[in-house]
């Protein structure tokens, strides 16, 4: 008899069928036995009577996750012993034959339980943990979300092309992990951070359209939205295309159908918008800004210029600025909440919190005293703060009020429940800087990476004596405060490439070093392209309304990037690293 899954039980009773799967619960009432059996499609109940002594024997040794096949008849329960909370409870299985298929010890977790065991031991038992209905809907749910990828880039003409996993070391902006060679010894491969130079290798070969689902591997600190070690994106780029709205318009559709069709979700914005860089931190602290709400950053330098409250005028006068952001029912927060969200502040880089609460008619401040009645009128006005609001501020360098300011946007959001977990609010940030300053090291360095075209070519390189001022043909999609997306016009003229790495003092010689394949095959006719990668782990994490990225993988590493199921990374052999030559 060939197996049958249990969701079809339902349209059987009468006849026989074959079921295999895991003891979901035991319970046994003297007479009679019952089994809930478990397999992917749901639960079945089975009946065990004396009158089939060997499989009744049997069912008394069964405990749960054993793994069985039962045979029997499918017959209706009585009117009052069907369960309607299950999709098979209106039936029964009266088995005839029980086959034990593997026995299960006691399990060290249990899937089932209202009360889950903590993450790392989950992880451990991620085999166990796996059988959890979330857990199984999650893999179905990704291997969807994997088909509707596959059909949309398809029908755009996209083709489908691997790269190579060992790959060369270049500057991606994390760390590599590397690989020893064996037969080129004291050589090293590295696994790719992303597959960019191939890419664009193959854009100069030839091929019009190219996506993958590719591997991508960067040694970079785990957090909840980043999988240590190793995630999966959509990598894909376009011949002869010379400018981001092109590709921007080409796959945002499918971000839209993810969002809609394939999770259900409602839309923020009918036409998704574009915002610049600079606009985007400005007005919301953030280049991934979360815009199921509003909450803008509200400038008020022109007020506090001429103050007499010297925090403010200081800030301004030393080429800082005053800015402020008003919280809708901000007035409920206690003493101690508002003590939580000024050391949140002071995390950014501030160096307090000042605020003001608009309540019961009156005006209750520690700085208020300091304030004239105009500014305190000109903040209510440009705040638009009315009774019951409470007004934060910033005042220090510009960039460090817009990072306090960004964070605390988010918190007060995360508070007061603003991020509506069934609304999608995507945008495109554009325009971003070819260079930043890099405070650590004292030095500028590329603001994302040097692949990307500087907007008007080697004649803005030339000409823009601050280097800070070059803007990239680069963009990033956002989807409720996640980076999802970075993609850029590419660099594909060497002389152009040459100039954007001299700017930080690399020497055409490092270049070559560096990249001298793409740059030798740039020399023999590449078409200008553009491109961009989504990350499709963290997309799958916010749709299914998930906390952290390691819930939307099969197989995670906890959050110090150590797999406590397969025990690696391990020492390895010494007869390994002589190989090696280590």
């Amino acid at each position: 008899m060939t197996r049958t899954y249990t969701s079809d039980a339902v349209s059987m009773i009468g006849q026989q069928l074959s079921v295999s799967g895991w003891v979901h619960s035991r319970r046994d009432h003297g007479g009679l036995i019952f089994i809930d059996v478990r397999d992917h499609t749901g639960i079945l109940q089975l009946v065990f009577h004396p009158e089939a002594a060997e499989a009744f024997a049997l069912a008394e040794e069964v405990r749960d996750e054993y793994v069985v096949r039962v045979e029997g008849t499918v017959r209706e329960r009585a009117d009052e012993l069907k369960n309607d909370k299950i999709p098979t409870g209106s039936i029964e299985l009266a088995v005839e034959s029980l086959t034990i298929l593997n026995r299960a010890e006691a399990l060290p977790i249990q899937p089932f339980a209202d009360a889950q065991a903590s993450e790392e031991l989950r992880f451990k038992y991620r085999y166990l943990d796996l059988r959890r209905p979330k857990i199984q809907n999650m893999l179905k749910k990704r291997a969807e979300m994997y088909r509707r990828i596959h059909d949309y880039m398809d029908n755009r003409e996209f083709i489908e092309i691997t790269t190579p996993i060992l790959a060369n070391s270049s500057p991606e902006g994390a760390r590599d992990f590397l690989i020893p060679s064996r037969l080129q010894q004291g050589k090293f491969y590295a696994l790719p951070q992303a597959p960019q130079q191939f890419k664009q290798l193959l854009m100069v070969g030839g091929v019009p359209r190219y996506y993958q689902l590719a591997a991508c591997f960067r040694d970079e600190d785990p957090r909840a939205d980043r999988l240590y070690g190793e995630f999966y994106q959509l990598d894909l780029e376009m011949a002869f295309v010379e400018d981001g709205e092109t590709v921007r318009s080409t796959v945002e559709p499918l971000i839209v159908e993810l969002a809609t069709d394939f999770a259900g979700k409602t839309l923020k914005f009918e036409t998704i918008p574009r915002i610049p860089y600079v606009e985007a931190m400005e007005k919301y602290g953030s280049d991934k800004p979360d815009l199921r709400f509003d909450m803008e950053l509200i400038e008020l330098s022109d007020v506090f210029a001429q103050s007499e409250f010297s925090v403010f005028k200081n800030a301004i006068a030393n080429g800082g600025a005053v800015k402020a952001i008003r919280v809708e029912r901000g007035a409920e927060l206690s003493r101690k909440q508002i003590d939580t969200f000024t050391e949140i502040a002071k995390s950014e880089g501030a160096g307090g919190l000042a605020y003001i609460v608009y309540q019961d008619g009156e005006v209750k401040s520690p700085i208020a005293k300091f304030l004239s009645e105009q500014e305190l009128n000109a903040i209510k006005e440009q705040t638009g703060a009315v009774d019951g609001d409470t007004v934060f501020f910033g005042a220090d360098k510009r960039d460090t009020v817009n990072a306090v300011l960004g964070r605390l946007r988010n918190e007060f959001a995360t508070h007061f429940g603003l991020k509506d977990p069934n609304v999608v609010a995507l945008a495109w940030i554009i325009d971003f800087p070819f260079y930043e300053w890099d405070a650590k090291n004292k030095k500028l360095d590329f603001g994302h990476n040097p692949f990307s075209m500087p907007k008007g070519g080697m004649e803005a390189l030339a000409s823009t004596d601050d280097k800070l001022q070059i803007v990239a043909d680069q963009y990033d999609m956002v989807m409720n405060g996640y980076e999802i997306c970075s993609g850029g016009v590419r660099n594909h003229n060497p002389e152009v490439l040459y100039a954007v790495f001299n700017v930080l003092g690399f020497s055409k010689e490092y270049v070559e070093e560096k990249f001298g394949a793409m740059l030798n095959a740039f020399k023999f006719g590449a078409p200008p392209h553009a491109g961009c990668a989504f990350g499709v782990d963290r997309i799958l994490m916010e749709l299914m309304n998930e906390h952290s990225v390691r819930e939307v993988v099969a197989f995670p590493k906890n959050g110090s990037g150590v797999d406590v199921m397969m025990n690696s990374p391990s020492v390895v052999d010494s007869a390994q690293l002589k190989d090696l030559g280590l």
